[in-house]
């Protein structure tokens, strides 16, 4: 962290000395507020715990629930399939 403070003092100072320190400032000032809104930005997109508890949650559920109908559509088949066969044989 020292050194990174000293570092932009001295790159304050050599902007001063070239463009003036009105213009060194202002370009920190934009560098920062642009720093600062990248980050934001970068948090915003982070997923917390919380978000991710609910997708967990959501997607256990939807699993479930396919689970469930795929069950319902492998009897449906399998009686249709046994009924096919008992008339089948039958005649």
């Amino acid at each position: 962290m020292y050194i990174e403070a000293k570092e932009t003092a001295r790159l304050y100072k050599l902007l001063s000395e070239k463009l003036g320190s009105d213009t060194a400032e202002a370009m920190f000032k934009y560098i920062d507020n642009k720093t600062e809104r990248s980050v934001e930005a970068t948090i915003k997109t982070l997923a917390t715990k919380e978000d991710l508890a609910k997708v967990k949650y959501d997607l256990s559920q939807e699993i479930s629930n396919s689970v469930k109908w795929m069950f319902i559509f492998w009897i449906g088949q399998i009686a249709t399939i046994l009924g096919v066969i008992f008339v089948f044989f039958k005649k």
